[in-house]
């Protein structure tokens, strides 16, 4: 089932009809659902799909070789080019008297084995580019480094693209087209505990209640959500420490600069420049208040409403024995659940009525 997506597609579609180099970049948080958008766009077009790996440059280069073999032959192949830039000569050969989309997924697993990639493709679409039919698409989870790498003005690709697309999730009129099979009630409860992350959303067990769906995502050990808020923060920055501390004192209710720096126990200028990596990555939200235009009234409060309800129930709510394994107790006292939940989630539909009018 795919749901929404229609400036994404459209866009990329109105860029391959025009039969001319084109270099996209597709990138956003993890689960989010940027290879669903690829595989939607490629189903009826000739393309050469490579997914990076955590390894090495050999085995990166390996992969490559043979997604390359298999596109020409039809037939899987042991041969590996002797380098990136052979591989991609190779890519840029076959496109040149046809319509080729090559795709590489993960692509910072494989910027960081080879380190001399991002160059070596920058100087082959310098002097391919204009005689070549290529539409490359370079996708990303880790949105600092695709942002830092591949977007910055300090990158080699820098000026290469001729788009970008930073996937963000569902909103919540998407949100409920996903959740088409559950009633309009719990459409907007799923969407307060989840937010509108599409792997998130499948996760959601249409046959059990919001209390069983909650403890079931988050609560156990081997819960998909039990750790994630955590996962994502190690997987974007460089000391998640202080990134979560500071995630950590928005959500107890500290709004203001200085006192979110104090709770988490570091600068006020290193608060600042987390915060703006936070709102970037789509975690945090900025507001001031009404008729105030002072940055000194800035107010600041969690925008993800995944990380937004683990911090406020689940992370309060878990605890660890540290044996051999790390265990989450259940909170059996339903008391607990809905006193808990209740204030969440009046404060969670005052922002979704904003957001969603109708």
């Amino acid at each position: 089932m795919f749901i929404g997506r229609n400036f994404e597609l459209a866009e990329l579609n109105r860029l391959y009809d025009t039969d001319t180099f084109q270099f996209a970049v597709i990138y956003g948080r993890r689960r989010i659902g940027k290879t669903t958008i690829i595989n939607e766009f490629i189903k009826d077009k000739e393309v050469i799909y490579f997914t990076g790996v955590e390894s090495n440059e050999k085995q990166n280069l390996a992969n490559f070789s043979r997604s390359i073999i298999e596109y020409e032959t039809g037939q899987e192949a042991e041969l590996i080019y002797p380098s990136f830039q052979s591989a991609f000569e190779q890519v840029f050969r076959l496109a040149q008297d046809r319509r080729l989309v090559l795709v590489i997924d993960e692509y910072p697993y494989v910027a960081r084995s080879a380190r001399s990639l991002a160059s070596t493709l920058q100087m082959l679409i310098d002097k391919n580019r204009e005689q070549s039919k290529l539409f490359i698409i370079l996708c990303g989870s880790s949105m600092s480094y695709m942002e830092d790498e591949v977007l910055s003005y300090k990158a080699p690709l820098y000026g290469r693209k001729t788009a970008q697309f930073k996937i963000q999730p569902f909103d919540f009129k998407e949100t409920c087209e996903y959740l088409k099979d559950f009633n309009d009630l719990d459409k907007a409860f799923i969407y307060g505990i989840i937010g509108g992350t599409p792997q998130y959303l499948s996760y959601v067990d249409p046959e059990t209640d919001i209390e069983s769906n909650v403890k079931s995502l988050y609560l156990k050990s081997t819960s998909p959500l039990f750790d994630e808020p955590n996962s994502l923060i190690k997987l974007e920055m460089k000391d998640p420490a202080a990134y979560t501390a500071i995630i950590s004192a928005i959500a107890d209710g500290y709004a203001k600069l200085g006192d979110i720096a104090s709770k988490a126990g570091i600068s006020t200028a290193l608060c600042a420049n987390n915060i703006r990596q936070l709102i970037s990555l789509g975690i945090v939200r900025k507001e001031l208040p009404v008729g105030e235009h002072k940055t000194k009234k800035t107010l600041y409060s969690l925008e993800d409403n995944m990380f937004k309800f683990w911090y406020i129930y689940p992370r309060k709510h878990i605890s660890y024995k540290f044996k051999s394994h790390r265990y989450s107790i259940f909170q059996q006292n339903s008391a607990i659940f809905a006193g808990v939940y209740g204030i969440y989630i009046r404060g969670y539909f005052k922002a979704v009525s904003v957001e969603a009018p109708y």
